[in-house]
């Protein structure tokens, strides 16, 4: 199978569970609903979106601010913890970062689950 061929998806270890996803937020919504249910974080097990860029960089502010040219209406938390999963991040630990992010006035929500660097 051709790397066009392959579908994103996400995994849970603990539960041996994966999900395929058509959108990166699908991953995040995943997540949440994952999590609530069984406690356990999120990993991409293969994620190919347009505007997804790799990066090893673990700063993830600067990740957000790379993709912003990619997103006129903000960059979706999908392909954010998509990036940041090369810098070895799962989903929950990207959103947490995020959320401490936007609590610090680092980054904002111009909709719900995009965003921006102020």
């Amino acid at each position: 199978m051709s790397q066009r061929e392959r579908r994103s998806f996400v995994v849970c270890e603990a539960c041996d569970v994966s999900k395929e996803v058509d959108d990166p937020n699908e991953a995040v919504a995943f997540y949440r609903r994952h999590r609530s249910i069984t406690g356990h974080d999120v990993a991409w097990g293969w994620a190919d979106f347009d505007g997804l860029e790799s990066s090893s960089e673990d700063d993830l502010a600067s990740v957000i601010a790379g993709l912003e040219d990619r997103f006129e209406d903000g960059v979706p938390l999908g392909i954010v913890s998509a990036a940041m999963a090369d810098a070895g991040r799962t989903i929950g630990e990207t959103l947490e970062a995020i959320r401490s992010l936007r609590m610090d006035g680092e980054l904002y929500e111009p909709r719900d689950d995009h965003i921006r660097v102020t």
